[in-house]
């Protein structure tokens, strides 16, 4: 992960209640992400830590990728909300996740999302899904999935 100021406490908690209200309205946040830890946040910028269940995974007891591309659409809609505290993070427009490396039940990702641009109507954001290994270097940790995300900001 890359390094970061300190973690803004506006922006951490407009981005959990922002976080709060998806999981309200969208079952698949509420299954899959419900015990996701918001952990930093600042000006387009949100990490967050999730430990996997059986229910994230595939038939090979891995990181499902529907799961990994689940995480991709949220996170990239979390950092979207981060760059100018904003309500409403528009509707997905592309998404692209590649798959690196594997993590199982019991472990915990760490994700980071970053918005690379956010325009009057679009807005394009990177996402990070990295293995967390105690005793490791954040640098050293295994990446699980890279993804982007483009959204089309609405009024």
């Amino acid at each position: 992960m890359s390094p970061h100021p300190p973690s803004d406490p506006t922006t951490l908690a407009h981005v959990q209640f922002f976080h709060s209200t998806r999981l309200t309205s969208s079952p698949i946040y509420t299954f899959l992400l419900s015990s996701t830890t918001l952990i930093y946040a600042s000006k387009g910028t949100i990490r967050a830590r999730l430990q996997l269940s059986h229910n994230h995974l595939n038939s090979h007891s891995s990181l499902h990728g529907s799961v990994s591309a689940t995480i991709v659409d949220w996170a990239g809609g979390l950092a979207i909300a981060a760059y100018d505290l904003r309500d409403k993070t528009g509707v997905s427009t592309d998404i692209h996740v590649s798959y690196l490396g594997t993590a199982r039940e019991g472990e915990v990702v760490e994700i980071e999302a970053q918005v690379d641009k956010v325009g009057k109507r679009m807005a394009f954001t990177n996402v990070t899904i990295r293995k967390v290994v105690e005793g490791k270097e954040e640098a050293e940790w295994p990446v699980v999935a890279k993804g982007s995300h483009t959204k089309f900001l609405s009024g």
